[in-house]
């Protein structure tokens, strides 16, 4: 006799928990979310209600609360609170979905679908790619409790720095050619612009470029990416690795709303059907489907990360333009948004054309 399940949390990270749980353990009745306030969570997900756990609670016996099992499926960094508000609440049986097992339950989940192939479910190569990561940290970064040893393939590189004389890292976004002084609506992006121009540009366009992968990670996300991981890029003929994606309702469109001004989106609209009327007749299509490529990580073959920032970094500048106010008028991250649409609208849309895996996004806390 299984007990009453419910998942605490309400976001992304929650619902794909739902979906994957329900389809790889049908057996399993799922009651509702949890949350400790609605805020702007919506009252349904997945079928199911979001409760507040104070309103779940309220009125029941101890002995019903020992028949509840708690699934606490949110970022790592704010569990332990969570569970101590759980035994607060008189809720004994709580477990949390840590990183590994949430990694190990979306792979379970997408190799079933057959979709969002995981990169762990291909054999292990021979070659060693040459790899580098960059990894956009600012002035302004809150510290981490905990510094985990960066791989010596990662580059911290300062993104923002012609906004601010303090230097946290070697490298920087305003050397070369950059749009470090857009940093505050373009954010991570800035770092990807700089490595466009000044090294996927570097040395030519094809020679000498076999098995060698280019990256952009944040200071607290990036990828887990173990040594048979990179083993598996040159021999399977890897072109791209992104995070798993995170499904929204009803769809991604419906969840940059609470991020994007209408005006802004019409902007980018705007520009997408003036330099890529092919990508804009299928962006219904994509803003129609639940999910979503987060937080502009990306690591792929060179040519093909050139390919796409030189299609990506366009149609921001002409949003930029057809914005109001203008993007050289305002600081408020719109464009770092958008490249997270326009990442998935670009990958998905040439899912067909290009070897594209997933592996898991760590959050450092």
């Amino acid at each position: 006799m299984y007990m009453n399940l419910a998942i605490y949390g309400a976001q992304g990270y929650a619902l794909s928990t739902y979906m994957a749980l329900k389809n790889l353990y049908p057996q399993r009745e799922i009651s509702c979310f949890l949350v400790t306030s609605m805020g702007a969570n919506a009252s349904m997900l997945g079928g199911i209600p979001v409760k507040e756990l104070s309103v779940f609670a309220e009125g029941m016996s101890g002995e019903e609360k020992q028949n509840v099992e708690i699934l606490i499926s949110t970022p790592e960094q704010v569990q332990m609170e969570i569970e101590e508000t759980l035994e607060n609440f008189g809720f004994r049986h709580h477990r949390r979905l840590t990183f590994a097992r949430w990694t190990e339950l979306m792979k379970l989940f997408h190799v079933k679908l057959g979709r969002f192939l995981p990169l762990t479910a291909l054999p292990v190569g021979y070659h060693e790619p040459f790899v580098r990561i960059y990894m956009a940290k600012s002035h302004v970064d809150k510290p981490l409790k905990k510094l985990c040893p960066q791989p010596e393939y990662v580059f911290p590189i300062q993104v923002g720095a012609d906004c601010c004389d303090l230097r946290v890292a070697d490298l920087s976004d305003n050397t070369g050619e950059h749009i470090s002084g857009k940093n505050g609506n373009y954010c991570e992006l800035t770092a990807l612009y700089w490595m466009w121009r000044n090294k996927l540009l570097a040395g030519g366009t094809t020679d000498g470029e076999a098995g060698q992968y280019y990256g952009l990670c944040q200071y607290r996300r990036g990828f887990d990416l173990k040594e048979d991981d990179l083993l598996r890029l040159v021999d399977n003929d890897v072109d791209v690795v992104l995070p798993y994606p995170l499904p929204y309702e009803p769809n991604i469109h419906a969840h940059h709303e609470r991020y994007l001004k209408e005006a802004d989106w019409s902007a980018m609209i705007a520009a997408l059907k003036e330099l890529q009327p092919e990508y804009a007749e299928v962006f219904p299509e994509i803003l129609n489907q639940q999910y979503l490529y987060n937080y502009n990580l990306i690591l792929a073959k060179k040519s093909v990360l050139r390919d796409y920032c030189a299609w990506l970094f366009p149609i921001l500048e002409r949003t930029e333009e057809f914005s109001e106010p203008k993007g050289s008028e305002r600081q408020d991250r719109y464009i770092g948004y958008m490249g997270e649409t326009l990442e998935t609208l670009y990958f998905m849309k040439n899912a067909d054309k290009l070897n594209v895996v997933h592996t898991e996004c760590r959050t450092a806390t």
